[in-house]
């Protein structure tokens, strides 16, 4: 038997008033999730624990089974990894947007338009930096807008504040040191100093003056946030003897995979946005699936940038498209099936919240419940109840026939 855990990042939402007292998973056309609800066992779950707003970094960390708490140093070391950049020891990692900025600070766009081309080019400029320290700076363009940066030297530390302000109209932050430490200082300083030359070198590219010809944002600074850490993490293959591979969109959730030994499969033309195909990831799925991994883990991400864009259109309608991945899939033979999210992205907050989200397992054996639609509401009356993140790995194990008795 093989296991699945497909994950629609930010599927979650709240009701709408809009929708007549719906949430967009509720208001979606989703007849194969139904179907799905109809022949599993359903239940809602809490990715970390009640109340607690995931990021996709931890929450991931605890759907895997690792303590988020324990192993989680920040979100930058992953999204290093996910785009090839070979972390090392001292390293301090960022996750970064490429964003739009004024000649006073005041970032107008914190995503560039969702730039989706010439970032490449871009990072090659800004690895061209000259710093006059000790300290190396290395860039790489991850998907659309996001990109990381890696200070690579002696005496750094993750121990630093956000440049980013989180909200357009903003200046972006001065980044300070949270400790007193002269690691701490040493880091915060460099890393003003990236930011200002990022902006020097960024304003009059060509990639951003073709841009301003066509109307768009140009990505003319750059903003670093969630510094972290190589974090040691046990491989998952040894931890739970499985083969495993993941299918994922994004820088974040390739790095997370690499980082505790999954096989990364690329898939032409994922996006990590509603415009992504999803053609291609089916294929994807359904051909490794029948290769002699165990498990699968899958992330698709768009319904994420919608929530947090506030369009409730485009998320009602990426469900639904979701929703044909999702019929597909379950054709596939001796597989366990789960379907979640990581978070909820509600339209109203446009941002994670600690709201928890529906889950649904379909396979020989489960212990099939009488919910028949998948969602938020329904979810929560099937026969898993209320779960945590961290409990998935632990009942997939068990329905594979591959966990261990406890006690005699």
């Amino acid at each position: 038997m093989k296991g699945i855990i497909m994950i629609i990042d930010g599927m979650a939402d709240r009701p709408l008033e809009e929708l007549g007292g719906k949430t967009p998973l509720e208001a979606a056309k989703t007849p194969n999730m139904d179907k799905m609800a109809e022949l599993g066992v359903n239940g809602i779950m809490d990715s970390i624990q009640p109340g607690i707003r995931p990021g996709s970094d931890t929450a991931h960390l605890s759907i895997l089974g690792y303590d988020p708490y324990q192993v989680y140093t920040g979100r930058g070391p992953f999204e290093a990894a996910g785009v090839g950049v070979e972390v090392m020891p001292g390293d301090i990692a960022f996750r970064c947007n490429f964003s739009t900025a004024s000649g006073d600070g005041t970032i107008t766009d914190r995503r560039a338009g969702r730039i989706r081309e010439g970032t490449d080019q871009l990072a090659e400029t800004l690895n061209t930096m000259g710093l006059e320290e000790d300290v190396q700076v290395i860039f790489k363009e991850s998907t659309g807008h996001r990109a990381v940066l890696v200070l690579r030297g002696p005496g750094l530390s993750d121990q630093i504040s956000d440049a980013d302000p989180k909200h357009e109209g903003k200046k972006y932050k001065e980044v300070v040191g949270l400790d007193d430490s002269p690691q701490a200082q040493k880091t915060s300083r460099i890393l003003n100093r990236v930011i200002k030359k990022s902006y020097q070198l960024l304003k009059e590219h060509p990639i951003n003056m073709e841009r301003t010809k066509k109307g768009e944002p140009p990505a003319n600074i750059v903003l670093p946030r969630g510094a972290g850490a190589v974090p040691n993490a046990q491989p998952f293959n040894e931890k739970y003897n499985l083969k495993s591979a993941c299918i994922a969109e994004t820088g974040l959730i390739q790095g997370i995979a690499q980082i505790v030994g999954m096989d990364i499969i690329e898939v032409e033309g994922a996006t990590g946005g509603v415009d992504t195909n999803l053609d291609n990831i089916t294929n994807s799925i359904l051909l490794n699936a029948t290769l002699d991994y165990d498990f699968l883990l899958i992330n698709i991400d768009g319904a994420d940038e919608a929530g947090h864009d506030g369009n409730l259109q485009e998320k009602v309608e990426f469900i639904e498209k979701v929703d044909d991945v999702i019929g597909k899939v379950m054709e596939l033979e001796d597989v366990y099936f789960i379907l979640t999210a990581d978070h909820s992205t509600p339209i109203a907050v446009m941002d994670h919240t600690g709201d928890p989200v529906p889950l649904v397992i379909k396979g020989p054996g489960v212990r099939v419940d009488a919910v028949n639609q998948f969602h938020e509401r329904a979810a929560a009356s099937g026969g898993l109840c209320r779960i945590r993140g961290s409990d998935i790995m632990n009942i997939l194990l068990d329905l594979m026939n591959r966990s261990s008795k406890f006690g005699a």
